[in-house]
């Protein structure tokens, strides 16, 4: 007999971790591609406290209580989710599998749980707000130059966008040793080794004939006519690599009357900063520990801030989550939503189109599991039972 936990959730028992879904994504994902999405910066000494610091976390169960069931609904800026847990926005990620940002966000939806498209993904605002029927989230890689900040606000507006993301951690590019080493250069470098890795995942090439080559869908009206492939660093360089300040982040909330979060805080300063801008929340993040290495992990952060600014905005975390256990984790310190980047593209690179279902679903039972094993019924509640 199926454990309770799991009557509700359907999904592939041959990857009921992410562990197992990893491994068979590495399999199918050619190896320059892979160390895109997997790597850290420097050393990845951060990458690995990421996830390591998740597990001094302890919960104590509540067994001789009273207890009526799990409901894992969550309410975020007005909107009830299924569950407390978001997709994150990675970029280039129909690179790391192809049409990866349109699997995810259908699966989102289908879900009922957010979905985050960055700048420089593979997909289009148009075409993300088509497929979610404009219930998605925008991650904004701050431009250099305020026209086209507006555009992508205006297009953004007239999308129906429900959040819009600003993102503070990129002034520069990380240094991660796994890229160098590879190649991978922006845009990619078509090179025989590249190539021989390719070849090596055939459903990886056939999906690319036919989607397409990825691009940087949302940024393609911004370049210049017949710009080529090669040219495309220097035009991020140009156009959207840059320190992103107070003053920049004001004059977003000044422009976006919807609902604005701040992401990349990772001290008590941006934390209070984001507050006086009039921010309706923060992601606390360190970009997955791509862009600095002597950096404290996510968790770690979330713990120093909540005490201060938990009534002040809404508080979410990016970046080690690998399990439920890792986000009831999170809910007890104190987070409001946990949102995840790597996990749902080591579903997608496994599984193909039903990637994002599966990694939603098994997230789902593995959380729902934590919370009938401790006593906890409400995500509010998580709180109660941190050690």
């Amino acid at each position: 007999m199926k454990p309770k936990s799991e009557h509700n959730y359907k999904y592939n028992r041959q990857f009921p971790c992410i562990a197992d879904l990893k491994r068979k994504a590495r399999s199918r994902i050619p190896t320059f591609a892979f160390d895109y999405l997997e790597g850290g910066c420097n050393d990845e000494h951060n990458l690995a406290l990421n996830e390591t610091d998740y597990h001094a976390i302890q919960l104590e169960p509540r067994y001789l209580r009273k207890f009526r069931g799990v409901n894992m609904h969550a309410e975020l800026f007005g909107h009830t989710y299924d569950a407390p847990i978001g997709i994150s926005p990675i970029g280039l990620q129909g690179m790391i599998w192809p049409n990866a940002p349109q699997i995810l966000a259908r699966s989102a939806v289908k879900h009922n749980i957010p979905y985050v498209l960055s700048t420089v993904s593979t997909a289009s605002i148009e075409q993300i707000a088509e497929i979610t029927n404009s219930k998605f989230w925008f991650q904004l890689y701050h431009p250099t130059e305020d026209r086209l900040r507006d555009d992508i606000l205006k297009r953004l507006e007239d999308a129906g966008c429900e959040v819009l993301v600003v993102l503070i951690d990129v002034p520069s590019f990380g240094l991660r040793y796994r890229e160098i080493k590879a190649g991978l250069s922006m845009p990619p470098k078509i090179s025989f080794q590249n190539i021989l890795q390719a070849a090596l995942c055939p459903k990886w090439c056939l999906d690319t004939l036919r989607y397409g080559i990825p691009e940087f869908a949302t940024l393609k009206r911004y370049m210049e006519k017949g710009m080529d492939m090669s040219q495309l660093g220097v035009f991020m360089d140009k156009t959207f690599i840059g320190r992103v300040n107070e003053d920049k982040v004001k004059a977003i909330r000044d422009k976006w009357k919807g609902k604005l979060v701040i992401k990349g805080v990772a001290s008590r300063e941006d934390a209070e900063k984001s507050h006086e801008i009039g921010a309706d929340g923060i992601i606390i993040s360190n970009h997955g520990g791509r862009q600095i290495d002597a950096g404290e992990s996510s968790i770690a952060t979330l713990k120093r801030l909540v005490p201060e600014y938990k009534n002040k905005y809404k508080i979410m975390v990016d970046g080690g989550v690998r399990s439920g256990p890792d986000i009831a984790r999170a809910l007890a310190v104190g987070a409001d939503f946990v949102f995840m980047g790597r996990p749902f593209m080591y579903g997608v690179g496994a599984l193909g189109d039903k990637g994002g279902d599966h990694t939603i679903s098994m997230y789902k039972a593995q959380l729902h599991q934590v919370m009938e094993q401790v006593g906890c019924g409400q995500i509010g509640d998580m709180k109660e039972f941190l050690v």
